[in-house]
């Protein structure tokens, strides 16, 4: 698995302007991420990574997760009492949690309701991002 030039430049630009540079573990990562968007914890990014780069541990996954992350290359996706998943998927939406099967699903917001959740704020405020997430199962 490599990345793409689009994705390659996209991370460098990212980490550049945080300071910092697109290593091959960062690499690795972001590509993993890329590659199969179904919003994996970081152990299950780190038993995919070993597939290419069985010499990466599992603390620089983190840390590579973490530059990331800083970098608005990803987004942590947190759901109550569950492991921190990864997002690769930058375009404002919310996620669907499945407590059946562990499934994380994206979800599209329209800018009408984005509009109006931001509307709701008190006045003088401005929402920098809007995290949703929705629990619940199959019917």
């Amino acid at each position: 698995m490599q990345l793409n030039a689009e994705y390659k430049n996209l991370l460098k630009n990212a980490l550049a302007r945080s300071g910092l540079r697109a290593t091959k573990q960062r690499e690795q990562i972001f590509t993993v991420l890329l590659d199969k968007r179904d919003h994996p914890t970081a152990d299950e990014i780190y038993a995919r990574a070993r597939g290419e780069m069985p010499s990466i541990s599992l603390a620089t996954v983190y840390n590579c997760l973490e530059t990331l992350t800083e970098s608005g290359l990803i987004r942590a996706v947190n759901f109550e009492r569950e492991p921190t998943r990864y997002c690769p998927n930058l375009t404002q939406h919310a996620h669907f949690y499945c407590k059946a099967t562990g499934e994380v699903i994206d979800i599209d917001l329209k800018d009408s309701l984005l509009a109006e959740l931001k509307a709701a704020l008190p006045e003088g405020y401005c929402a920098e991002q809007i995290d949703i997430a929705f629990n619940g199962q199959r019917r």
